[in-house]
């Protein structure tokens, strides 16, 4: 799977690969907005969360969160955990907009976020896809090693 070429892989494979791709290129498209086009830059949206009755870890976080998911996502380093780490700030980000400006997108609503939330989670689930830089280790392995543990401790 992780040597394995994209068109010859299997299709949830390809389908990791693609999300991976497409989340990581949203999230530069998204601190491109935010230190160049967004008025005031990177300065006015972080005061802007503060005015709004937000703690300063919340902006930290959010920008931390993008960051990895811009620089890590498109190489394929700790992918699922990458958007594992990112979806309480979807998750927050669709609370911000639902309660100000409701459901749509058309509105400048919670909907966009939810879906961000939804390809994080279908990331989170099918995993690193071909040609991860780092792959993140498998779940199901790291819940054997645990009951492994778990039996040897109960043994002493």
């Amino acid at each position: 799977m992780r040597d394995a070429r994209a068109l010859g892989a299997p299709g949830p494979e390809r389908a990791a690969l693609l999300i991976r791709l497409l989340l990581g290129t949203l999230f530069i498209a998204h601190l491109y907005w935010k230190f160049v086009i967004f008025p005031g830059g990177l300065e006015a949206w972080w005061g802007n969360l503060l005015r709004a009755g937000y703690p300063a870890f919340v902006p930290a976080y959010v920008l931390s969160a993008e960051l990895a998911g811009a620089l890590l996502l498109i190489p394929g380093v700790l992918t699922r955990y990458v958007a594992l780490y990112a979806m309480p700030m979807m998750l927050g980000a669709a609370h911000f907009w639902m309660a100000r400006k409701g459901f749509f997108f058309t509105k400048a609503g919670a909907e966009m976020p939810l879906v961000w939330l939804a390809l994080l989670a279908v990331q989170a689930v099918a995993g690193d896809g071909p040609f991860a830089a780092v792959s993140s280790p498998d779940p199901r392995r790291a819940l054997i090693l645990l009951r492994r543990r778990g039996d040897s401790a109960a043994q002493i």
